[in-house]
């Protein structure tokens, strides 16, 4: 290559990009992977902004909780990441089903203002 790049009075990297412009253009919606249920690069694509997307929201979420005063983080995990009903949680906390209603909203009001700032 440096010989012809001499001959024709170019840089290498002239020649390098002047053979990789022959090559033929490969399409987004060209199937890869035939072998495993063909998928698109395209959809390949779209998988890892979907997974980026959802470590970024699990992120954020897990600030948001660690920021909660215990009492709010306990009652946020029991409901959401244990699925108890609002009876099993004032039952561990202490309070009423009523008191878990209200601080549920007023705790999930608040992440979704500090989420919008």
């Amino acid at each position: 290559m440096g010989e012809l790049a001499k001959k024709l009075e170019v840089t290498k990297e002239e020649i390098a990009m002047a053979m990789d412009s022959k090559r033929q253009v490969e399409s987004i919606d060209q199937e890869i992977y035939q072998e495993e249920g063909g998928e698109s690069k395209l959809s390949k694509i779209n998988v890892q902004k979907d997974e980026t997307n959802l470590l970024i929201d699990r992120l954020c979420l897990n600030k948001l909780i660690k920021d909660l005063e215990e009492r709010d983080r306990k009652l946020i995990l029991l409901r959401y990441y244990k699925e108890k009903t609002q009876t099993e949680v004032a039952r561990i906390l202490g309070i009423t089903q009523v008191q878990v209603s209200r601080l549920e909203k007023k705790i999930l009001q608040n992440m979704r203002s500090k989420i919008s700032v």
